[in-house]
């Protein structure tokens, strides 16, 4: 059994990626090819932001956006301690201060209650993690964020193709950083990510940032970095973008059907009104999380944790000061979740296997 089942979905577009990759093998432009700027316009049109800009991965995109906005030492960038490490990394990267606040119980999203108390003089940006595919709410941060003239930047390396009041996620903030790993929602085969903007000034200082600060070829005013995305992802991308739509439907199917089933056994994951998941992952929380995770192995169903381990915690946050209890709803989440086999090639009679899988390990 497979966690993320990415050969079912290459036997759907082989042939189709097959003359893709094909193709940039022909023309040789294997960076900055034709197919980099035919992918920026359909994710421009598929995320309804006005901007979108390929990068190299996910950290770099959101690595981009913090460098237009010219963050640096002594500045703060708030965030949640929930999420992966590149999140908090970017903003140490750039000798910034990662701010945390704690989590929603239900979402598993920065609490937008808890923000505006983390705000200093030296706030620079507020930066969200659309955790396991669906969005903060983004109507509460971008307030907060208005009253203090603060941008926001969604990290929505788990939620492209997620919705929030009817608009897709990317969309609604300052700038937006989602990621194409192979196993995300949109994954190409091998790193990427891309960039999102509506603002006309901040997209060309990325442009400019994502490849080493070049305004034109040889003359740089910026000191940036090689963050440009390979033609042939930018080939494969664009099969899969052709159905992801169909897929993200498939993944919903998914997720009901785990829901509707396991709902009574364990907690599983809650969607907030007005928005959709791009189920990047499918989450629930037992009680004793090793002894279940021996129980699933035992019985050949894989399972993965994310994320063991709150930033606060991480060994090289140690100087921020913040032990174990700082954040105790990250912590308390971050001890008990973990996620199981999710991906929209999953049919009822392996999903079957996992659920009784579950209901036995419990």
């Amino acid at each position: 059994m497979q966690f993320i089942d990415l050969k079912a979905q290459y036997a759907q577009v082989k042939d189709k990626i097959q003359k893709r990759i094909n193709d940039v093998l022909e023309h040789g432009q294997y960076i900055m090819g034709p197919e980099v700027g035919e992918l920026e316009k359909q994710l421009q049109e598929f995320s309804g932001a006005k901007h979108a800009l390929l990068a190299a991965s996910g950290t770099d995109a959101l690595l981009l956006a913090l460098m237009a906005l010219e963050i640096g030492p002594g500045d703060e960038v708030i965030t949640t301690p929930f999420t992966f490490f590149a999140t908090a990394e970017v903003i140490a990267f750039l000798g910034a201060k990662p701010v945390f606040v704690d989590i929603d119980e239900e979402s598993y999203n920065i609490d937008p209650r808890k923000i505006e108390a983390a705000i200093t003089s030296k706030t620079k940006a507020i930066m969200p993690v659309s955790i396991f595919g669906q969005c903060p709410d983004i109507d509460a941060i971008n307030a907060i964020a208005t009253k203090h003239n603060l941008p926001v930047i969604e990290d929505a390396a788990q939620s492209f193709g997620g919705t929030y009041k009817g608009k897709r996620s990317c969309s609604m903030t300052t700038m937006a950083a989602t990621s194409f790993f192979p196993a995300k929602p949109l994954g190409c085969y091998g790193d990427g990510g891309a960039f999102f903007t509506n603002d006309d000034k901040l997209v060309e200082l990325v442009k400019a940032y994502r490849n080493h600060g070049q305004s034109e070829r040889y003359l740089h005013h910026k000191v940036g970095i090689n963050g440009r995305l390979d033609t042939i992802q930018a080939a494969i991308l664009i099969e899969k973008l052709a159905i992801f739509g169909k897929e993200l439907k498939q993944r919903d199917i998914v997720a009901q059907r785990y829901t509707d089933l396991l709902k009574d056994d364990v907690i599983t994951p809650a969607i907030k009104s007005g928005c959709t998941s791009a189920w990047a992952q499918y989450t629930i929380q037992v009680k004793n999380r090793e002894q279940f995770l021996a129980n699933m192995q035992k019985q050949n169903v894989p399972t993965a944790v994310h994320y063991p381990m709150t930033m606060n915690m991480q060994p090289v946050f140690k100087y921020l000061e913040q032990p174990e209890g700082t954040f105790p709803i990250a912590e308390r989440v971050s001890a008990h979740v973990l996620s199981l086999p999710m991906h929209p090639y999953l049919d009822e009679k392996t999903q079957d296997q996992v659920i009784a899988a579950v209901k036995k390990s419990l």
